[in-house]
C-alpha cells in the first residue's frame, strides 16, 4: 500500500513538471482573458460534468467570493447539472443539451465561456462549447492529453488548457492547480497591478 501511495505521488509530480513546462504562456492569456472581460463588464460563464463539476463550482466560487485578497464579487455565473431541469431533460434523453439550453439564456456577446473536459467525450460540454463557438464567445477549455474532440471547435483567439495525461484524476488535480493560479493572477492583475505578476 505504501509503494502504490508512493507511485501516486511520483505520478502527480511528474504530470506536475510536465505542465510547467507547456502552460505558463496559456494560463498568462487566459488570466488576461477573464481580467479584460470583466473590466469590459461582462461575465465569466463556467461548466464542468461529472468530476469537474467540483472544479467548476470552486472556479465560480473564487471569482463571486475571493481566491486570497478581500475584493469585490467578480461576474461569474456556474451552469447547473440539478434540479428538475437536469431530471426532466435526463427522462428525455436529452441530457446532452443541458448546458447548452443554460448558456443560450445567460450567454451575452464577449461573455467568457469556461468548459472543463479531463476524458474530452463530455457531450453535454462539447455541445455547450459548439454553441459557444457559433456566438463568437472567447472559450477557454481546459482539456488532456485526450483533446480529440475539442479540435475544431476552438478558435484562434480560445485559450486551451491542456493536462499532459490521459488519467482523469491527476488530469482533475491539474486543473484545479491551473484554476488557482488563473484566480491568483486574476485577483492581482485587478487589485494589485504593481505587484510582480
Amino acid at each position: 500500500m505504501l509503494d502504490k501511495i508512493q507511485d501516486r505521488f511520483a505520478e502527480s509530480i511528474q504530470i506536475q513538471i510536465a505542465t510547467a513546462d507547456v502552460l505558463p504562456q496559456s494560463i498568462n492569456t487566459a488570466a488576461n482573458k477573464i481580467v479584460n472581460c470583466l473590466l469590459t463588464g461582462h461575465k465569466v460563464i463556467v461548466c464542468g460534468h461529472g468530476r469537474s463539476y467540483i472544479n467548476a463550482q470552486l472556479l465560480v466560487s473564487h471569482l463571486l467570493h475571493r481566491y486570497d485578497l478581500e475584493r469585490p464579487s467578480l461576474s461569474a455565473h456556474l451552469l447547473h447539472f440539478d434540479g428538475v431541469l437536469a431530471s426532466q431533460l435526463s427522462q428525455e434523453n436529452n441530457v446532452q443539451y443541458i448546458y447548452k439550453k443554460q448558456l443560450q439564456v445567460v450567454a451575452n456577446k464577449d461573455d467568457i465561456f469556461v468548459a472543463f473536459l479531463p476524458i474530452g467525450d463530455e457531450t453535454c460540454v462539447l455541445n455547450a462549447i459548439s454553441y459557444a463557438n457559433s456566438e463568437d464567445l472567447t472559450i477557454l477549455a481546459f482539456t488532456s492529453s485526450r483533446n480529440d474532440h475539442t479540435q475544431g471547435l476552438l478558435g484562434d483567439g480560445d485559450v486551451e488548457i491542456s493536462i499532459p495525461s490521459n488519467n482523469e484524476m491527476r488530469v482533475i488535480e491539474g486543473h484545479l492547480f491551473c484554476i488557482n493560479l488563473i484566480c491568483e493572477l486574476v485577483d492581482n492583475l485587478l487589485f494589485n497591478p504593481t505587484s510582480n505578476y
